[in-house]
């Protein structure tokens, strides 16, 4: 009986252990000021700490959405309209780039390659599958071969209206 308890003990030690060295961010370290004014005032904030578990999550996971090209974004939807490995493809891609454009200027179109020589082009920068599924319908008239993709878009410019 002495053994089981003592094995117990020894576990309990271990697990708690393992939990501080997992990296943690506190809302009070995203929040800091780092204004010297003596004149404010003073902000407490009580909350759970089950939140500040949920900010270290999401800040984790999303770490790695960024593209190759060294710019950031959010997740959201593009619209692929082209898609092609042979050998001028990055010829075809500019192309239908250049017809994309002629028909829809107020769209964003990108040229992508991806290994093993891949060119595509893809459309737009949609939050949602709602949005993005709006232009589709217009968007597939013109392009019967598009379809709707998970992408990593741009950030979404908040100062137009």
């Amino acid at each position: 009986m002495d053994r089981k308890l003592f094995l117990f003990f020894i576990t309990l030690i271990f697990s708690t252990s393992f939990g501080y060295g997992q990296s943690f961010v506190k809302t009070t370290d995203i929040l800091k000021n780092s204004d010297n004014n003596t004149t404010g005032g003073h902000l407490n904030i009580n909350q759970n700490y089950a939140l500040d578990t949920l900010i270290s999550r999401y800040i984790l996971a999303n770490v790695n959405l960024s593209k190759e090209n060294g710019y950031f974004g959010m997740e959201g939807f593009r619209i692929q309209i082209y898609r092609s490995s042979v050998r001028n493809a990055r010829d075809e891609s500019n192309k239908a780039k250049q017809e994309f454009l002629d028909k829809f200027q107020d769209i964003n179109s990108y040229i992508l390659f991806d290994n093993p020589g891949w060119y595509m082009v893809r459309v737009g920068d949609y939050r949602s599958k709602t949005e993005a599924m709006k232009q589709y319908l217009i968007i597939s008239k013109e392009f019967p071969d598009a379809y709707l993709v998970p992408d990593i878009i741009n950030f979404p410019d908040l100062n137009t209206k």
